[in-house]
């Protein structure tokens, strides 16, 4: 045996549990604790909703920068007879004289509801039967991180925990063999880590990111070799854990580090499985645009966020971005197209395949993008930031599906009806979800915290 004058803790352990004392030490420790550590209190277990909810599960699909709403989902006639005339382009900022910009992509109406859709969108656009549209967003700030971190966090300039913290916190996870919250990003958005954290909440409620390529969970994979050392080594410091539990009182910090190792344990049997799309039909990787090989796609993305969902998972980001650009188009308008072909057929594919695996009624899929872009020219071929509206939609999990909610005036510069805020939006997710989002607080620095801060209304017109 080498010698160690400072061990180590696992050396430490190894050492004990040689040969001979395995057995009788394993056994000893738990006959002793291991019944106590399962009566402990399980922070992650499944937990009753407020009420009887719609939804289990979301699926939340990010598009980074700011996408443009009437290039997309809000089509304005009268910005193609307007384009390059002059007139005041306010909506939530200082007037502005801006010449207008006409959309760069022709309107079609889609699905049986008729829901006009732009050319950017054509797959998405078949599925609009299903598809809540919100043509009345609205958010209160027009920068990148601000505006990135509210429609996450719903704080502008605080950090906080995430939705899909405050999610994980309220419900719990249905599979203790992955996190309850997953963020697929091959690269983070505005804000940072930021809108995946859990902040005050319990660390087991971070997002856990994974980064898309051929090994998209690193040193999770069994070594058969050393499994059976592995067992041993986590069963011993478990049982010295749930006694430090017995004789000082609960340390939640101490079983939630507990819990989280139990997790990263199992997740070595579960996630390369999960992540595992070999399996799957031709049919199904058609659906959704991906490619023999493919690892790092945004269709790869969606179909492991329908993989997740199956598994348990409670609440799955997917992040649109890459490191060269995103939709943050200040020059040229035409910077959408390429991509809006990344994302459509994936995003699309996902909403067919699980409306054809039954899994629609109980998921919801959100997608979103921060904030709007302006009517009005802001490069020569571009637009910039705009809070005052902009288009969101909500499909399956109880949202009315081939609806159009809200509205903005000619040309999309102000919501004329039916203004949804993010706060709104947020507590409206949370109700379908069976939690009330006044009720779903965290007590932190001597007062209560709550996703929606002291706002919010649940939007009844979204939901059947």
């Amino acid at each position: 045996m080498a010698f160690h004058p400072r061990p180590n803790r696992r050396v430490a352990i190894r050492s004990m549990l040689g040969a001979s004392l395995a057995p009788a030490i394993l056994a000893d420790l738990f006959s002793a604790g291991a019944a106590d550590a399962h009566r402990s209190i399980d922070p992650l277990a499944p937990k009753k909703p407020h009420f009887e909810p719609k939804a289990k599960r979301v699926i939340w699909l990010f598009s980074t920068g700011g996408v443009s709403q009437m290039d997309t989902f809000d089509p304005k006639p009268k910005l193609f007879a307007a384009d390059g005339k002059t007139l005041g382009v306010g909506g939530g900022l200082s007037l502005e004289q801006r010449p207008l910009l006409k959309p760069r992509w022709a309107f079609q109406p889609g699905g049986r509801c008729g829901t006009e859709v732009s050319d950017l969108f054509p797959h998405i656009r078949e599925r609009m039967d299903d598809i809540c549209l919100i043509r009345s967003m609205s958010t209160d700030n027009n920068e990148h991180f601000q505006a990135t971190l509210a429609i996450h966090t719903g704080s502008f300039f605080a950090a906080r925990p995430s939705i899909g913290s405050w999610i994980s916190y309220g419900l719990g996870t249905e599979n203790r063999n992955l996190p309850s919250f997953v963020v697929i990003a091959p690269h983070l958005p505005y804000a940072g880590t930021q809108i995946f954290d859990n902040d005050f909440l319990p660390a087991y409620h971070q997002g856990t990111r994974v980064i898309p390529g051929k090994d998209p969970v690193p040193n999770v994979k069994r070594q058969a070799d050393t499994a059976d050392l592995q067992k041993l080594e986590l069963g011993f410091a478990a049982a010295l854990n749930q006694k430090h539990l017995q004789q000082h009182g609960h340390d939640d910090q101490l079983a939630a580090r507990m819990r989280t190792f139990e997790t990263a344990f199992q997740m070595q049997f579960e996630a390369p499985e999960a992540f595992d799309i070999s399996r799957e039909t031709e049919a199904t990787l058609r659906l959704y645009g991906i490619k023999k090989g493919d690892t790092e796609s945004f269709g790869w993305q969606c179909l492991i966020a329908r993989r997740l969902a199956e598994r348990g998972v409670r609440f799955i980001e997917l992040i649109d971005s890459s490191s060269s650009n995103n939709w943050d188009s200040h020059s040229d308008m035409a910077q959408h197209e390429p991509l809006a072909q990344k994302i459509d057929q994936p995003i699309a594919g996902l909403l067919q395949d699980l409306k054809h695996r039954g899994m629609l009624e109980d998921t919801i899929v959100v997608w979103t993008t921060e904030f709007g872009r302006t009517p009005g020219q802001d490069g020569p071929k571009g637009r910039g930031h705009h809070p005052a509206c902009f288009s969101s939609w909500v499909a399956g999990g109880g949202f009315k599906g081939g609806i159009v909610y809200g509205k903005t005036d000619e040309i999309s510069a102000t919501v004329a009806e039916n203004k949804v805020h993010v706060h709104d939006f947020h507590a409206t997710i949370l109700h379908q979800l069976g939690l009330d989002h006044e009720k779903l607080t965290y007590r932190h620095a001597g007062r209560d915290f709550r996703l929606t801060d002291v706002y919010g209304e649940v939007v009844h017109g979204l939901l059947k």
